[in-house]
């Protein structure tokens, strides 16, 4: 498939939406709509609970040997909420009024 073919949500990408949708909640609509038709934006809903799902992990880690992991995966989090925000308000999601 092709960049911004529609195709439909996997398990993860679908994941990923839902911890996106919790963590910008004002952009929800916008996730959901422009989620369905790209799947640049399915990459980035994939890769989020990729690296949510280890930061998680990483967190309940009993040691403390984990911060720098902890730190690095607090950031890349972070850039990809940026990203999906970037690419949400650079493209319409053409709802119908």
């Amino acid at each position: 498939m092709g960049t911004g073919s529609t195709k439909s949500l996997d398990e993860a990408a679908r994941r990923g939406l839902w911890r996106l949708m919790l963590k910008l909640p004002a952009m929800r609509g916008r996730l959901q709509i422009l989620g369905a038709k790209s799947s640049a934006l399915q990459d980035l809903f994939e890769a989020y609970e990729d690296a949510s799902v280890t930061l998680e992990r990483l967190l309940k880690e009993p040691d403390g040997n984990a911060r720098l992991m902890i730190r690095e995966y607090e950031t890349i989090c972070s850039e990809i909420e940026n990203d999906v925000i970037e690419y949400c308000l650079g493209h319409s999601p053409e709802i119908p009024r």
